[in-house]
């Protein structure tokens, strides 16, 4: 019972605008309590003593939740997920990877998301010390700041079938 309760549940803001990711548990407490209403579910159940309700996969909150923007935390890590583990000046997938600022500190670049990218060592070394243009090189993909939504899709992963179109609906 405990593995089934475990399972993950996209919740969803009143506009269906995906939150955040929690355990089924919390969502069945929301639905019991009348805070949220199921979308999608499992095929399963999950019984008490005198009721059965179903295992959700997707619940809506009844009432709209301001949510302050969640920041993801700027580290290497983060960085090359956000680029897919991709170079993104010659698109290898093969690493090994290092990050690269696009602007070189040494000429006022800083460390931003706007400013990393994911690289392979063969083009961190060919760009050296310059910027992408002085080099010769071009972009794959014009480095920005994930939002949380990002963060759900691909740190997280679509769990659940059910979840794609909520996901991917931007």
């Amino acid at each position: 019972m405990d593995s089934v309760l475990s399972k993950q549940v996209l919740m969803l803001n009143c506009n269906y605008e995906p939150l955040s990711v929690v355990p089924a548990k919390k969502a069945i407490v929301l639905l019991y309590l009348g805070k949220a209403e199921l979308v999608e579910r499992h095929d399963s159940w999950v019984r008490s003593v005198s009721t059965r309700m179903p295992l959700p996969s997707i619940v809506r909150l009844v009432s709209y939740i301001q949510m302050p923007h969640k920041r993801i935390i700027l580290t290497r890590k983060n960085i090359l997920r956000r680029d897919g583990r991709q170079c993104q000046y010659c698109g290898t997938r093969t690493g090994p990877f290092t990050v690269d600022h696009v602007v070189p500190k040494d000429r006022g670049g800083r460390d931003t998301w706007e400013n990393l990218v994911c690289a392979c060592l063969a083009c961190n070394a060919r760009k050296g010390n310059r910027t992408p243009e002085e080099a010769g090189m071009q972009l794959l993909r014009k480095p920005r700041r994930p939002n949380h939504l990002f963060f759900i899709q691909h740190f997280i992963g679509v769990l659940d079938e059910r979840w794609k179109p909520y996901l991917f609906m931007n």
